[in-house]
């Protein structure tokens, strides 16, 4: 199965998140779908989103980040040559 592929998640959740995340994905495909998960599905959907879907947003993030810290320096620079005696 997934886990077999050798392609390891990018991010990992602790015991209760990963729980919690299953039951989320069950809840929503049964009231959405009425499809019916048991445990291991759900965790196979959830690595699958672990490990193919979750890096996109976790890039997008990462760029969001350093965009605002840059405007964040621009900022403190300014100020910094605003104090700047003549």
């Amino acid at each position: 199965m997934s886990r077999a592929k050798g392609k390891a998640p990018l991010l990992a959740l602790d015991s209760a998140q990963e729980q919690a995340a299953q039951q989320i994905l069950k809840r929503f495909l049964a009231e959405r779908f009425e499809l019916q998960l048991g445990s291991f599905e759900a965790q196979e959907l959830l690595d699958l989103f672990a490990r193919d879907i979750a890096p996109y947003f976790y890039n997008k993030a990462i760029l969001d980040v350093q965009a605002h810290l840059k405007d964040r320096f621009e900022s403190i620079e300014s100020d910094l040559w605003a104090l700047e005696k003549s």
